[in-house]
């Protein structure tokens, strides 16, 4: 279904700016304290030694990991592209994470460091996430936006994560919002026709309250985005387990409205094992089990594999190991 078509459908008639505020401003409010409440609860779920030693694994297979610095360099991608195919190298056993996730000039260097690995169609592959539209602000014109999406895909990124105007959005301007995912959208497409996934990152921590939130998740899901992203990383605060929830059942309702199955990724924040686990609890709580895979389900991360290869090595050997155990990023 093509953007426009999805909105079409849903908002039940023309696609015009007054429709889309009146179907978003009729989105009910958020109940910020029941919110709270459930968030609380799902995280305090205990998990036992046997689904712990599952949900580990699982984690790191749901992974984007990430550099994101203005001092990122091809060598520092390469060992990044080389943790994520090989994040334990004591024990072979170890899944491999969902992407790596790079800024547009270091796909290049992703992409040739991944080789025969590059990419979810193949046995062991990892896809090439690139953030794009003038990432983390997003404050650069459309073509310039345009541009820098078009360009990663076409040096290979599997997957776009683009940043929203959150001025705009905040300033009620929600077309305009709109027009540029789906603009991005269609940058996101190849030569033989095929799209980059595009992940929509909201910015939440600059959103304010509860209910523009899920008003910008349904915003970006109506215009075309394959997942919606919670954070760039780098504003505070960053992923949240309530913003997910409310973001894991705003996809839960369109998956109910459509039959259709939406992305979420929390990113920025989620440094502990013991914290990505009440994320895993809450999505198959929330949206389903079914979520609790790479195509539905990311964790943007840097640090987080770290803490969850030491507390593997506990699980095997009864003790905990040194931080030398594992690479530093």
């Amino acid at each position: 279904m093509s953007p426009a078509s999805r909105a079409v459908e849903v908002l039940g008639g023309e696609l015009t700016e007054q429709s889309l505020k009146r179907y978003l401003a009729g989105i009910p409010g958020v109940d910020a304290v029941g919110l709270h409440a459930r968030a609380a609860d799902l995280g305090s779920r205990s998990i036992k030694t046997m689904s712990k030693a599952w949900a580990l694994d699982r984690i790191i297979s749901l992974i984007d990991l990430t550099t994101l610095e203005g001092a990122d360099t091809p060598g520092k991608v390469r060992s990044l592209v080389a943790k994520g195919l090989t994040p334990d190298a004591g024990d072979l056993s170890c899944p491999r994470v969902a992407a790596v996730c790079v800024y547009g000039d270091m796909v290049p260097a992703a992409v040739e460091a991944l080789g025969v690995f590059h990419g979810e169609n193949v046995e062991g592959g990892i896809n090439v996430a690139a953030v794009a539209t003038a990432f983390p602000s997003g404050r650069a014109s459309l073509a310039v936006k345009l541009a820098d999406t078009a360009d990663a895909v076409a040096a290979g990124a599997d997957e776009i994560d683009m940043v929203i105007d959150r001025g705009a959005f905040l300033s009620g301007r929600y077309g305009q919002v709109f027009d540029e995912i789906v603009a991005v959208k269609e940058a996101c497409r190849r030569v033989d026709g095929s799209y980059a996934h595009l992940k929509v990152i909201l910015e939440t921590g600059e959103l304010n309250t509860y209910d523009n939130v899920r008003r910008a998740s349904w915003l970006a899901i109506l215009a075309g985005g394959d997942f919606i992203k919670t954070s760039t990383g780098k504003v505070a605060p960053a992923a949240t387990l309530p913003v997910t929830l409310l973001m894991l059942e705003v996809v839960r309702d369109w998956h109910r409205l459509t039959g259709e199955k939406i992305g979420v990724k929390p990113a920025g924040g989620i440094r502990t094992s013991k914290d990505a686990i009440k994320y895993l609890v809450t999505v198959a709580e929330t949206a389903g089990e079914e979520w609790l895979q790479p195509h539905l389900f990311r964790f943007g991360a840097s640090s987080l594999l770290n803490d969850v290869l030491l507390q593997r090595q506990k699980l095997a050997s009864g003790h905990y190991s040194g931080a030398d155990y594992v690479t530093i990023d």
